[in-house]
């Protein structure tokens, strides 16, 4: 069979279709556990080998709750091993390096190269480039960057010194939420600056959500340095370009939110980028020129005809992981795969400790009411029904444990 071309007629009973996912994200962990959901999929004589890394989910939404001990680290980050017991999924931690999709094989730092029949791409975007190597300089994307970011906080919060500046760059919902979530972990003794380039936070949100943000972070004293870009970081000061004047800014601590990239390996694949480096994809989210290669996620770029952008959000790829699965499961079973068409559900953003905004079908909720929706929201959309379930029972468990103290 050619590459590229969709493949016809039965396959041979006896040859097992390897069907290989890389990265193990939304996009790719929920792909696999959409597929070995369908009916008849386990009694197909197929392989779904999904690599990462990693060996543990990280549930990126809930990653914040982390830090002010509203949820714990196996909660939002459980081990693969359990996620995918008696499940038709394999595992290989490994570090992908490249694909060679003319041979369609996967090159792997440790285990070379593994063959595919179909392949499956999710491996997301990483931080862009720091402009400084300065120890001070934290990143917030995985669950190793919240546990250095916690280390951090307790020596800061273990120190003698009254006041603990932390500065924040990126005015997005990954800034915002950084910035309620340490504003109330470190409360009086905390002095946190959000720092935006732009004119506004939260830019491609709602007006309402942006207003309630504004308003949950006013109220727990963070300064918003708006049109600002940071121009030197260094070991205890952060140099700032305001209103045409450079300002000095004194800090413990800076975390970078600001900017993502394609990884190198990814921009040097064989095939159609954007400017970018993001994978170009035909609405059926296959590859174009390879129709048996499926990209998801940020990594890739949907060819719509009126030029329409996705958002690189974890709802867009969880959405994205489904119609992937039905196409797949469509190929496999000689049908053709459909467009993808994505249902903007609304938007959820935490805000502090039991706080948190949400706009959905023109309704919007904050505080307390809105952090309560949000997590129930997420519990439900943990990967697997016992996991979930496990988590929500040691939710009511501390819950009613508190209220008998």
């Amino acid at each position: 069979m050619e590459t590229g071309e969709i493949p016809q007629g039965e396959k041979p009973s006896n040859k097992i279709t390897k069907i290989c996912i890389l990265g193990s994200g939304f996009g790719g962990l929920y792909t696999a556990l959409y597929l070995n959901s369908f009916w008849g999929f386990k009694h197909k004589n197929c392989e779904v080998i999904l690599i990462d890394q990693h060996d543990h989910l990280v549930f990126t939404p809930l990653l914040y709750e982390v830090i002010t001990d509203e949820l714990q680290t196996w909660e939002i980050a459980p081990s693969f091993a359990k996620l995918l017991q008696n499940k038709k999924i394999l595992f290989c931690q490994d570090t992908i390096q490249n694909i060679d999709f003319k041979a369609r094989k996967v090159k792997l730092l440790e285990q070379g190269s593994l063959a595919y029949d179909y392949l499956v791409i999710t491996v997301g975007v990483t931080n862009g480039k720091l402009p400084t190597t300065a120890e001070n300089v934290l990143t917030f994307r995985t669950l190793a960057d919240a546990q250095i970011l916690e280390k951090k906080l307790q020596t800061l919060e273990n120190s003698n010194q009254e006041l603990i500046r932390v500065s924040i760059v990126g005015g997005g919902p990954s800034g915002v939420e950084l910035a309620g979530k340490i504003a109330d972990r470190l409360g009086r003794r905390g002095e946190i600056r959000l720092i935006e380039r732009g004119k506004e936070i939260l830019k491609n949100f709602t007006p309402a959500t942006r207003k309630n943000a504004q308003r949950a972070l006013d109220k727990r004293n963070v300064l918003i340095s708006l049109e600002t870009t940071v121009d030197t970081i260094e070991v205890d000061k952060i140099t700032l370009w305001q209103s045409n004047e450079s300002v000095i800014i004194l800090t413990d601590l800076v975390l970078w939110t600001a900017g993502t990239q394609v990884r190198e390996w990814v921009k040097n694949l064989n095939c159609y980028h954007n400017s970018r480096g993001q994978l170009i994809c035909e609405q059926t989210l296959q590859l174009v020129g390879y129709s048996e290669v499926f990209a998801l996620g940020d990594i890739a770029e949907i060819l719509y005809p009126n030029g329409k952008k996705l958002p690189a959000t974890a709802q867009v790829a969880y959405q994205q992981a489904s119609q992937a699965a039905k196409n797949l499961w469509a190929i496999l079973n000689n049908k053709r795969p459909k467009p993808f068409r994505y249902l903007h559900l609304g938007e959820m953003i935490t805000l502090g400790v039991n706080s948190a905004a949400v706009s959905s079908f023109g309704i919007s909720l904050h505080g307390w009411l809105a952090a309560l929706v949000r997590l129930s929201v997420y519990l439900q959309r943990l990967p697997t029904f016992s996991h979930g379930f496990q988590v929500l029972c040691n939710r009511l468990k501390i819950w009613l444990a508190k209220r008998k103290r």
